[in-house]
């Protein structure tokens, strides 16, 4: 996303929640939206196949590797 797309994102979602935007903290969540844009944009290169699927469970390992 450009920061253009950011801005507009953020405050078209605060919008829609009702939420006020401090204007001190609106470079931070800016900021920290645009580091899970670039998340989400590197997941999403992942390709996967017809065949792919996601986890039915998850099963912790115990601290030191084994369960």
């Amino acid at each position: 996303m450009t920061p253009q797309q950011i801005e507009a994102y953020v405050d078209a979602a605060a919008a829609v929640h009702g939420l006020a935007l401090d204007p001190a903290h609106r470079p931070g969540v800016l900021q920290f939206f645009a580091l899970a844009a670039a998340m989400a944009d590197t997941v999403a290169r992942v390709p996967l196949s017809p065949h792919d699927e996601s986890a039915v469970h998850f099963t912790p390992l115990a601290v030191g590797g084994t369960s």
